[in-house]
């Protein structure tokens, strides 16, 4: 599993194999937001477990990812920080989908959308949350959520 921490109770990263749960226990993660769509989120072997929420959605420029998928992501996450607990936004490589809920918690906590991209960028430099296509729903979703 390869992940980067984004802030104190954010960090995104690749697609946890069951072994990588002792490793999101250690993290302090207490929600795992799961965006592939062909991997419904693996089991953790841990007790008690690591509560998933699985939004599948495909990385694809022909076909954007829903504003209302980053908005169930949001919320989900949102309770979770609100707690005081960390969440683990994951896709297959952390490059996309995963930056893609991770900027939008951080929009509907107030940061700018460019300087959650930013960061998340800088944290995670694998991630490309200024891809043409990403960046437009990371966008339209920092307009709709205010008007929400």
């Amino acid at each position: 599993m390869n992940y980067s921490q984004i802030t104190d109770y954010l960090y995104i990263g690749t697609t946890p194999k069951g072994e990588d749960y002792a490793i999101l226990h250690e993290l302090g993660v207490s929600l795992v937001i799961n965006t592939r769509f062909g991997a419904q989120p693996r089991r953790d072997p841990i007790s008690p477990p690591i509560r998933s929420v699985w939004l599948p959605v495909i990385d694809s420029p022909f076909i954007p990812i829903p504003i209302r998928v980053l908005e169930m992501g949001v919320r989900e996450g949102l309770k979770v920080i609100e707690a005081g607990e960390v969440v683990y936004a994951h896709c297959s490589r952390g490059k996309h989908r995963g930056p893609a809920i991770g900027a939008c918690i951080l929009i509907a906590q107030g940061m700018q959308p460019e300087q959650a991209m930013k960061l998340i960028k800088q944290q995670r430099p694998i991630s490309d949350p200024h891809i043409w296509y990403i960046r437009r729903r990371i966008m339209k979703f920092a307009q709709t959520w205010d008007k929400g």
